[in-house]
């Protein structure tokens, strides 16, 4: 009898606490408040509300849960802060998330194209913040992710780039200023135009620019593969992105950040300090800059000037040239003779131009590409796509070539068309006579 009395009292008490749930987990019947959080099974990301420094404005945010310096990696309302009251979040039966203000009126909410049958909304363990149905754990199957719609951070596991299929475009875009997480005026996104590449702009304004994908990362780029993340970059039919996928030790926190100032930071936390180690950043100089030296200009640091023409080419307007004004680059000091008999000279060492007037093949060899360039007078250069290996694959440029700055640490090269008598201009007579005799 003393038995069952306990077993009742324990019932009893058992039945008015509030149930055990997941910390990483929002359901129907939960919501977050302003001072509660839910964090990553892993313990690594937490999301709550939030203010900056030097504001008493409100955000929904996600930050690195084990650093000790609060770093937020993305804001859901960033362009609505709550002012007046705390916030609440609360995901609904049509698995929409919303953030509500004191009088229950939606300052920010998620969209979602079907309903599932049990929403919840749930912290991931890389960031990402997902609404899905509770026994679906199919990525594809997501009613909405937080790494569709980046803020000023990309995380491992985040695409940039672009979705052909939907339009959708992700890319990261700065906060206004180090208090204030609103848009700023930088973003750091893909162009899917030509040869797909990197960009740092402002507004509409390219500022900084990542040479094309190569197979082993972008060329002439401050973005490089390391041994903390493995990069690649997909494109298809159906998308076109590149991301970064944690390569060894996933406890050690890994960011890249376009900064107010439009300055791309890439980054790891290092615990011995406990700081973020910066080991690249840019834009770091003049040749950094987009098209800093002009059409058929290179930019060279340590050189005075910084600027000069590539070989066969001189300043378009030589009096410019000489007061530093190189914005109106080179052109040819012959004209090209196509069809009649052109040749190519070779680079290496070199950032590649502008990719946004180009043409790719994935599967062609170099002597291939170098035919279809030559049998089209309107092609300017040519080179492989890919570096891996022997190399293989084509990319063909049109138009002027542009931005291009001497870049020592990368090994692939590019054939620039050339009239003829121009190709072996630097050779021995001798030499000369040979180069002639290869140029087809």
């Amino acid at each position: 009898m003393e038995g069952l009395t306990i077993l009742l009292f324990c019932t009893s008490l058992l039945s008015i606490l509030p149930l055990s749930t997941a910390t990483d987990t929002i359901t129907l019947s939960q919501s977050i408040r302003d001072g509660d959080t839910i964090v990553s099974a892993g313990g690594t990301f937490e999301l709550g509300f939030f203010s900056p420094d030097n504001t008493t404005k409100r955000y929904l945010g996600i930050w690195y849960n084990k650093i000790s310096t609060r770093t937020v990696v993305w804001v859901a309302n960033r362009e609505t802060p709550i002012i007046d009251s705390p916030g609440v979040l609360k995901v609904t039966n049509q698995g929409i998330l919303q953030v509500l203000s004191h009088n229950e009126s939606i300052t920010w909410s998620t969209n979602s194209s079907r309903l599932v049958q049990n929403p919840i909304a749930k912290l991931l363990e890389s960031g990402n913040l997902v609404v899905k149905d509770a026994k679906d754990d199919n990525p594809e199957n997501f009613l909405w992710q937080s790494f569709d719609y980046p803020c000023d951070t990309h995380l491992p596991g985040m695409k940039i780039g672009k979705n052909m299929v939907t339009g959708m475009k992700r890319y990261l875009s700065s906060w206004k200023s180090a208090d204030d997480p609103s848009r700023g005026d930088f973003t750091f996104e893909l162009d899917p135009r030509g040869y797909p590449q990197i960009f740092v702009k402002k507004g509409l304004d390219e500022r900084l620019r990542f040479g094309p994908w190569n197979g082993l990362g972008f060329n002439g780029a401050l973005i490089k593969p390391h041994q903390l993340c493995k990069f690649s970059f997909v494109i298809n039919r159906k998308e076109m992105y590149f991301t970064c996928e944690v390569a060894i030790n996933n406890s050690i926190a890994v960011r890249a950040v376009i900064n107010q100032n439009g300055v791309l930071e890439n980054s790891q936390w290092n615990d011995p300090t406990q700081s973020w180690m910066t080991f690249r950043a840019g834009p770091t100089d003049n040749c950094d800059s987009y098209a800093f030296c002009g059409p058929h200009g290179y930019c060279k640091i340590g050189n005075s000037p910084e600027c000069s023409c590539l070989k066969g080419f001189v300043p378009k307007f030589p009096r410019d040239w000489d007061t530093s004004d190189w914005s109106n680059g080179c052109v040819r000091k012959t004209s090209l003779d196509c069809p009649s008999g052109d040749g190519f000279m070779k680079y290496s060492g070199i950032r590649l131009p502008d990719t946004r007037n180009s043409w790719f093949n994935e599967s062609m060899t170099l002597e291939e590409c170098k035919r279809v360039c030559l049998n089209n007078c309107s092609c300017m250069a040519y080179a492989n796509l890919y570096i891996i290996g022997k190399g293989s694959g084509c990319l063909l440029w049109f138009g002027d070539l542009i931005d291009i700055r001497e870049y020592s640490e990368d090994r692939q090269e590019i054939y620039i068309r050339m009239a003829s008598s121009d190709v072996g201009m630097n050779l021995s007579p001798k030499l000369r006579k040979l180069s002639e005799c290869l140029t087809f």
